[in-house]
């Protein structure tokens, strides 16, 4: 553990913060940090860590409103209503406000994390020139290219063209032509060939250094899913049958189990942003805000167990349709039931006899009793509060956020597959079947594009917004446009914030 509390406190080398409102003053403020460089002393081999760190430090340390804005969209989940954050609610519905706080949040917090990423790199740079052992400098190096790449990602899937940043330095944006969506997606891929030598060819959890940090794999992965954007389908396989191929990851067999304390580095997960109390009921902790996700009122199994925000919902139509499928671990993991959110479901002539194990009280023992924001929550961001600390209360903390996993390599690999694609590390039916088989399916057998689109909408749904860019990149709006949502191409990106379009002139574009 004291190396995770390592990365998590560590920010030594974090020398950038810019904050694009008073762009003027942050920018001179950076130009002063950055002198604060000129007395490190570079020939101390043992530091060429620190800058790396300081990266892992700003992926781990994401604001809590980052996931939401980028997931809430999508046919899987709803923003709980009734609250007062309405223009989140009001993006779920695809109507969109250019000053809403969460999109300039988001936009600069992660323009911050991307120059901060830059800057490591230069700083690897000069310890690789004081004579620092160059092949660990490359690959550190190659990390922080990594982790730049999953902000630019998230970033260009929400606003399409973006500005590239290549330097710390901000100033750069004011005079950084726009890159169009595919020209970003195509330099991650780039990118990601330069890194992908240069990093270890093991699982993250195999890390010793940084447990749990980037290796060959999660760059592999980062190529596969800026190919699938692209629509480079064989790029996509050859990504991800190298990762199946490697022979590195499984599937965790307890589904429900991997998205709790069981799911810290777990085999499954090829990223994730790691958290920790340390052991201990009191003291430092290093969590996620996860009241965002929970509910406004429960009984939990242990007394004292804090609730939530309640402005995360799966939807009635993910519902029914993992009901009509008849999954059960999937839907159980997935979806946590309120007593008022079955009486909705009934009220459907359809679902009016629901599965005798549907019930407002989890296999762990918290019942989550009727709010007022929401009929469902999401159990992929639900801590059993019989696996808090003792003594700890906050909602979810101690529980990691999964950014990638296994499962998801093995769908898009499918995906490519059916597609047109060729692969070298089996079929789709395989890759289909072996995360069927976990969810407790029957094989399928010559698995059409569709059905690898349904497994997917089964498998990740609530996680990263996956559902929302798949029909997008496909072009199913019908299947986004549903309870009252209509959805067109023009609703395909967020506007850009206004306070950024103010300051940076190539946005107008």
């Amino acid at each position: 553990m004291k190396t995770i509390k390592f990365i998590f406190v560590s920010t030594l080398v974090v020398v950038t913060a810019l904050i694009f409102s008073g762009c003027t003053k942050d920018l001179d403020a950076l130009q002063e940090n950055t002198k604060l460089t000129e007395t490190t002393d570079y020939s101390i081999q043992s530091n060429m860590i620190l800058p790396i760190i300081g990266t892992y430090a700003e992926f781990n340390n994401t604001e809590w409103e980052n996931f939401p804005l980028i997931s809430v969209r999508g046919d899987d989940v709803n923003a709980g209503g009734l609250g007062d954050q309405q223009d989140y609610a009001e993006t779920d519905s695809y109507n969109y406000n250019k000053d809403y706080w969460m999109y300039n949040s988001l936009f600069q917090n992660f323009y911050k994390n991307m120059f901060s990423a830059h800057s490591a790199m230069e700083q690897i740079e000069l310890y690789k020139a004081a004579g620092a052992n160059a092949t660990l400098a490359d690959q550190y190096i190659a990390e922080a290219k990594v982790l730049n790449s999953w902000w630019l990602f998230q970033m260009s899937r929400t606003w399409g063209a973006l500005l590239i940043p290549t330097s710390p330095n901000p100033s750069d944006l004011f005079v950084t032509p726009l890159s169009s969506k595919d020209e970003v997606m195509q330099y991650i891929s780039d990118r990601m060939d330069e890194a992908i030598p240069k990093l270890p060819a093991i699982r993250p959890n195999e890390r010793t250094d940084i447990p749990g940090g980037v290796t060959k794999f999660t760059a592999l992965a980062m190529k596969a899913l800026a190919n699938l954007e692209l629509k480079n389908y064989q790029a996509v396989a050859e990504a991800t049958g190298e990762i199946i191929s490697s022979g590195k990851f499984q599937l965790e067999s307890d589904f429900y189990e991997l998205f709790k304390i069981k799911g810290k580095l777990n085999n499954e997960n090829l990223w994730e942003m790691q958290y920790s109390d340390l052991g201990q009921g009191s003291g430092d902790n290093y969590g996620y805000l996860y009241a965002f996700f929970g509910p406004q009122g429960w009984t939990p199994a242990v007394t004292g167990a804090g609730d939530g925000w309640g402005f995360y919902e799966p939807s009635l139509k993910y519902i029914k349709f993992m009901l009509s499928r008849n999954e059960t671990v999937r839907l159980e993991t997935s979806v946590i039931f309120t007593n008022r959110g079955i009486t909705e479901l009934k009220k459907d002539p359809a679902y009016s006899t629901l599965p005798s194990w549907i019930s407002n009280t989890t296999r762990s023992g918290d019942v989550f009793n009727d709010y007022a924001r929401a009929m469902f929550a999401s159990g992929k961001h639900y801590l059993p509060s019989n696996q808090l600390t003792p003594g700890r209360t906050d909602y979810g903390t101690n529980k990691n956020f999964t950014a990638i996993r296994y499962a998801e390599i093995l769908l898009m690999y499918a995906e490519a597959l059916t597609q047109g694609a060729t692969g070298s590390a089996g079929t789709a039916d395989q890759a289909v079947n072996l995360v069927r088989e976990r969810a407790g399916l029957a094989p399928l057998s010559g698995v059409t594009n569709d059905q690898v689109m349904d497994e997917k909408f089964a498998e990740l749904g609530m996680e990263w917004g996956t559902r929302y860019f798949d029909m997008v990149r496909l072009g199913r709006y019908n299947e986004l446009s549903y309870d009252g949502r209509t959805f067109s191409a023009d609703k395909i990106f967020l506007p850009y914030p206004q306070n950024q379009v103010d300051q940076l002139p190539n946005l107008k574009q």
